[in-house]
């Protein structure tokens, strides 16, 4: 669903009034945490924490694969999710048989790329920690995926990611807004991150976001925009570029299509999308109908595009899928203003003296 379509706007000002309902519980709650009545646990090695404050596609998963291609050659790492939308409970540890039914999306997509490290889900992380732990004794960094609003775990070094068109600022609480937390909790973030910028954007822009987020003196602020990379055949593997000449149909279930849908307008010939809700699991009537789409597309060069998550959730239909032009396209981070190197420097720094301070 688009909560940000005509309809559903009016919609959601009409629901204010639960907003701030929500507001009010958020805030108790945050208090309590201040307060220890509700307790945070902190555990004996580097916890890194990736979050926002809204619900949505602020780029979370993308930001955890850049932090794991950073370091996992570095540090035995590990990285917990919570395993939205999977169809078991508790603790698993991802191994070569886990599907994204049951792991998720996002952690199967995770081990698939960095097969060596510890991908593990759990709905309590104050569990599955010491679970990861006794599992993968060797684990000297864990990373949080979606983990800013839960604080339960004390995190060492906490990352908030913030959407350049949907900054926390300029946001109100759920439903009428996409805040699921306050916007005063940006200040437990050592690190915010600006996501989903264009390329192009300029210094002048960016100092006047920055001064709009008003950071603490020790919190870095970071800017990224994103970067799609040739897509390759689900299964075959092979890679093709997308180019003026291409008809596509664009197949997605993830939170914010919004930029891959303006890469498609600017490269391709047409495309055309069906589009489902965050994290859908597709089943076979939908496959029917998106052969049944694509099969109507009447130009010879034409491909299904998917989404690196989508297509974890697509490769169940086996040979079906085989035969067909259907193509992944894979999608990276890239840190303006040349970010990366101070933003290595800064995980670097945590986890170094974390471990000589232990």
């Amino acid at each position: 669903m688009n909560f940000n379509a005509p309809l559903v706007r009016s919609i959601r000002i009409l629901l204010f009034p639960l907003s701030l309902v929500y507001a009010l519980v958020v805030w108790i709650r945050n208090r309590l945490y201040d307060k220890n009545v509700f307790q945070s646990t902190s555990f004996n090695l580097p916890i890194i924490c990736v979050g926002n404050l809204s619900v949505g596609g602020t780029g979370k998963s993308t930001m955890v694969e850049f932090i794991a291609k950073l370091f996992h050659q570095k540090y035995p790492l590990a990285i917990l999710s919570r395993g939205y939308k999977r169809k078991t409970k508790g603790y698993a540890l991802a191994n070569e048989k886990s599907t994204a039914l049951e792991i998720g999306d996002e952690p199967m997509q995770f081990y698939l790329k960095f097969p060596k490290l510890a991908v593990a889900v759990g709905e309590e992380r104050v569990v599955a920690i010491p679970q990861i732990l006794h599992d993968r004794p060797d684990t000297r960094v864990i990373v949080l995926d979606d983990a800013f609003q839960h604080r339960s775990v004390k995190a060492g070094l906490s990352i908030l990611l913030t959407e350049y068109n949907n900054l926390f600022t300029r946001d109100w609480f759920l439903p009428t807004g996409d805040l699921r937390d306050e916007k005063s909790s940006s200040k437990r973030a050592d690190i915010i991150v600006v996501t989903k910028c264009p390329s192009e954007l300029g210094e002048s822009l960016a100092a006047s976001i920055k001064e709009e987020i008003v950071p603490l003196p020790h919190q870095h602020v970071f800017f990224s925009s994103i970067q799609y990379g040739e897509p390759y055949h689900i299964s075959k593997k092979h890679s093709l570029k997308i180019a003026s000449n291409l008809e596509v149909l664009l197949v997605s279930g993830i939170a914010n299509p919004a930029p891959l849908k303006e890469y498609l307008h600017e490269n391709s010939r047409t495309y055309y999308e069906m589009l489902f809700g965050d994290h859908h699991i597709f089943t076979i009537d939908d496959w029917k109908e998106i052969v049944k789409r694509f099969d109507s597309i009447q130009n010879n060069n034409k491909i299904i595009l998917t989404t690196e998550k989508d297509a974890v959730r697509l490769v169940k239909f086996g040979n079906e899928i085989r035969d067909l032009p259907l193509f992944v396209i894979p999608i990276e981070m890239k840190l303006l203003f040349n970010g990366q190197q101070r933003f290595e420097q800064a995980l670097t720094g945590f986890i170094e003296s974390y471990s000589v301070k232990s």
